[in-house]
C-alpha cells in the first residue's frame, strides 16, 4: 500500500535539506532505492532517516546496526608493514593508511552500499550549481589532545591536504577540484567549500573515500607518530615502526564508546606470514587476504571471511610519451592478449568481476553496460603489432610492487604477452621503493614503462577517472594526455543525476577502450578474514573501523 498523504506531509517537513520532487519520483516508483539513499546521502541526510524512508515506501532497508557484542578485551589485527612514516599528508599504503584511521576520523565515511555516512560532520548540502558545499560539523568532538573540533580545524585539514607545496597524497581527489584558501568559516561549526568548479560527488571528496582526509587540530605541525592526535574511538598506546601499534579506547569518544578495552596491530612484510599468524591463533583478523595465499582459509572452519564487492582493483600502466606503448596499438595488443576470465579464475577463484580497461566496475550505478566487453584476441594482436612496426616482437621492462596478488598477476601478464612477441623483464620491489616520493622523477611507480598499482576501494569511480587518467593527474602513470579524455571527465564530474553521469560514462569507456593507456582487467572481492566468535566489523571494503568490534 503506497504511504498516506499524512504520512508524505510528516516526511517533507523533516526533509529540509531535500527536494520535494525525490519524495514524489520515489512515490510514483520511477526512483530505485539505490539512487534515492546516494542522493539523500550526498545531500547530508542521516542513514537512519533516509532506511526509515525506504521503508515506508515498502523498499528493502540497507541499513542495519551492528551487532551488539561482548566489551572488553584486546582485538588483534595482522597487517602488512607500513611503507613509509605515519604521515596523515602523504601516507599512501594500505597499511600505513589503516592504523591511521584507528585514532583520526573523517568528516563523513562510506558505507557498504556506496551511500555516506555523516562521522565528524553533521549534515552538508550546496548551492544549486553544487560549486559550494557547506557542512555542519558535530558539536562536543574532543581531541586526544584535549582541545574541541571547531570549523578552524577542519580548514586548516582541508587546505594542508589540497596544497600542492605539502605533496599530499589527497592532491588526487582535490587536484582541480579544491584550491588551498577556499574553505572559509561560516561560524565555529560551519564551513563552506567554494570549489574551483561545480562537482556533484564533492562529499566524497572528503570522506573515507580520500584516504588522507582524517581532520587533525588546526596547530597540527607534522608529528603525527610522536602524538598520534585525532578524535577516535582509539588512542595511541604505543607505535613501534615495522613492528607494530596498539591503541586503547578513548573514554572521552564523542560516540558510542569502542567495546573493545584496547586493538593490536602486527606488521608482517608480506602475506604468507600473515596468514601463518591466523591459523596459529596469533592473530583475530586480517586487514586483507588475497585468494592465491588465503585458499587455506576460504574453508578452514576455524574462520570467517567477510567478502565484500568492491571497485578495487590492480591498473596496469603503460607510458604513452615514451617507449613502445607511444602507439595505442602495441597498448591494444597487450590489452588484447589478455585472457581475463582466466585471470578471474586463477588469481581470486572466481571473486572478482572481470574488467573492460575503464575504471567503471559495474557495483558502479553510472557505469554503462552496453559498452562491448574486450575479450582475449591473439590474432587481431599480432596484426597490430605488425602494423606498428613490431612484427618481429619487443621487449620491455614491468616494474611493480611486491603486495597481495600482484607479483602472480605480473607472471601471468608476462605469459600472456609472449603469445603475442612481448617478452616482459620482471622487476618486483618492496612497496617502499617501488612508491619512492610518490612524484613524478622521484617514484618508479611514475616514471616506469609499464608497472602495476594497487587502486583500494572507492564508492565512486573519480579518483580513478582523474589522478591516473586526466593529463594534470598527480597518479598519471601512463602519461597520458587528451584534451577530449579531459574535457568528458570535467563534464562528467559537474553531473549530479545518474543519467547524466551514465551518459559521460558511456562515451568514457569507449574513448578508453580505443586509447587504453591503462589496462582495467579486473575488479576484485575485498576479503577480511576473522576468528570465529568475532563480531561487529563494518562491511566495508578497504577499510578496519573497529570501534564496534568485539570478541565472544
Amino acid at each position: 500500500m503506497p504511504p498516506s498523504r499524512t504520512s508524505l506531509d510528516a516526511l517533507r517537513r523533516r526533509l529540509d535539506a531535500i527536494d520535494n520532487d525525490l519524495i514524489d519520483e520515489l512515490a510514483a516508483g520511477r526512483l530505485d532505492r539505490r539512487a534515492f539513499m546516494r542522493h539523500g546521502s550526498l545531500l547530508g541526510l542521516s542513514l537512519p532517516l533516509l532506511g526509515g524512508i525506504a521503508g515506508l515506501f515498502g523498499l528493502p532497508g540497507e541499513i542495519r546496526q551492528a551487532h551488539a557484542g561482548t566489551p572488553g578485551g584486546t582485538i588483534r589485527v595482522g597487517v602488512t608493514v607500513p611503507a613509509a612514516a605515519i604521515d596523515p599528508v602523504t601516507i599512501a599504503d594500505n597499511g600505513g593508511l589503516e592504523i591511521l584511521i584507528q585514532t583520526g576520523e573523517f568528516l563523513c565515511i562510506l558505507n557498504r552500499d556506496f551511500t555516506l555516512k555523516p562521522v565528524l560532520a553533521e549534515s552538508w548540502s550546496h548551492n544549486a550549481d553544487g560549486s559550494v558545499w557547506t557542512f555542519k560539523l558535530r558539536s562536543g568532538v574532543k581531541f586526544h589532545s584535549g582541545g574541541t573540533l571547531k570549523a578552524d580545524d577542519v580548514i586548516a585539514s582541508i587546505d594542508r591536504l589540497c596544497d600542492p607545496k605539502n605533496s599530499s597524497n589527497a592532491l588526487s581527489a582535490f587536484k582541480g577540484i579544491l584550491s588551498p584558501g577556499n574553505s572559509k568559516k561560516v561560524d565555529e561549526l560551519t564551513v563552506e567549500f567554494h570549489l574551483d568548479a561545480p562537482y556533484g560527488t564533492f562529499p566524497y571528496v572528503l570522506s573515507s573515500d580520500n584516504y588522507n582526509c582524517v581532520i587533525l587540530p588546526a596547530s597540527y605541525a607534522g608529528d603525527f607518530e610522536k602524538n598520534w592526535d585525532g578524535t577516535g574511538p582509539f588512542k595511541l598506546e604505543k607505535y613501534t615502526p615495522k613492528v607494530g601499534a596498539s591503541f586503547v579506547r578513548n573514554d572521552d569518544y564523542w560516540g558510542p564508546k569502542a567495546l573493545a578495552d584496547r586493538t593490536e596491530f602486527t606488521f608482517y612484510t608480506d602475506m604468507q606470514p600473515q596468514i601463518l599468524a591466523m591459523q596459529g591463533g596469533e592473530v583475530d583478523l586480517l586487514a586483507q587476504m588475497t585468494v592465491a595465499e588465503g585458499r587455506a582459509l576460504l574453508h578452514d572452519p576455524r574462520f570467517t571471511i567477510v567478502r565484500e564487492r568492491s571497485s578495487g582493483h590492480e591498473q596496469v600502466h603503460m607510458r604513452c610519451d615514451t617507449g613502445p606503448f607511444v602507439d595505442k596499438r602495441v597498448r591494444q595488443a597487450l590489452a588484447l592478449s589478455l585472457n581475463r576470465t582466466a585471470l578471474v579464475r586463477g588469481l581470486f577463484a572466481g571473486m572478482a568481476e572481470v574488467g573492460n580497461d575503464s575504471p567503471f566496475a559495474s557495483v558502479f550505478p553510472m557505469a554503462d553496460p552496453s559498452v562491448p566487453q574486450r575479450e582475449q584476441d591473439l590474432r587481431k594482436a599480432k596484426q597490430l603489432l605488425e602494423a606498428a612496426g613490431y612484427g618481429k616482437g619487443l621487449s620491455v621492462t614491468l616494474t611493480t610492487e611486491d603486495y597481495i596478488e600482484i607479483p602472480d598477476y605480473a607472471i601471468l601478464l608476462q605469459s600472456f604477452a609472449k603469445k603475442i612477441g612481448i617478452d616482459i623483464k620482471l622487476h618486483i620491489e618492496s612497496q617502499d621503493a617501488y612508491y619512492g616520493k610518490a612524484v613524478f622523477g622521484q617514484s618508479d611507480w611514475l616514471d616506469s614503462t609499464l608497472g602495476i598499482t594497487d587502486y583500494g576501494h572507492r564508492g565512486v569511480p573519480n579518483v580513478f577517472l582523474r589522478a591516473p587518467l586526466l593529463s594534470s593527474g598527480t597518479w598519471n602513470a601512463a602519461h597520458f594526455k587528451n584534451p577530449t579524455y579531459d574535457g568528458l571527465v570535467n563534464s562528467y564530474s559537474k553531473a549530479t543525476d545518474l543519467g547524466s553521469q551514465r551518459s559521460y560514462a558511456k562515451q568514457i569507456q569507449e574513448l578508453l577502450l580505443d586509447e587504453t593507456p591503462v589496462i582495467f582487467s579486473y575488479f576484485y572481492d575485498y576479503l577480511v578474514p576473522t576468528k570465529k566468535g568475532l563480531a561487529g566489523l563494518p562491511p566495508v571494503a578497504n577499510r578496519l573501523f573497529l570501534g564496534g568490534v568485539s570478541l565472544s
